[in-house]
């Protein structure tokens, strides 16, 4: 199993909605069990500057981290989804192991 993280900002879009969304809607459409998407509230990028959710804080500059557990298979027809819409969006794909204890 993989563990897929995107990593994108709240202000970035795709077919007029969030990305997030518009990733959490296409993993279901391909049978993906689950995923969720996470709002960060400080962190900083590839550019060094430092965002932080305050008061001031220009909505959309934040980092959302949206990921999903699922098969090789799955994780690289997501991959492939987005490459083929020439969009740029950081992804980690990491191996896990899951279960319950």
């Amino acid at each position: 199993m993989n563990l897929l993280s995107f990593y994108i900002s709240e202000k970035q879009h795709h077919s007029d909605m969030p990305l997030y969304e518009w990733l959490l809607e296409e993993a279901r459409g391909m049978g993906v069990h689950g995923g969720s998407a996470f709002r960060a509230i400080a962190g900083f990028g590839r550019h060094g500057r430092m965002h932080e959710e305050t008061f001031f804080e220009l909505a959309g500059e934040l980092a959302v981290k949206v990921e999903f557990v699922l098969d090789d298979a799955l994780a690289e027809q997501l991959i492939e989804r987005i490459c083929r819409l020439n969009m740029e969006v950081y992804y980690l794909k990491q191996q896990v192991e899951m279960g319950t204890a």
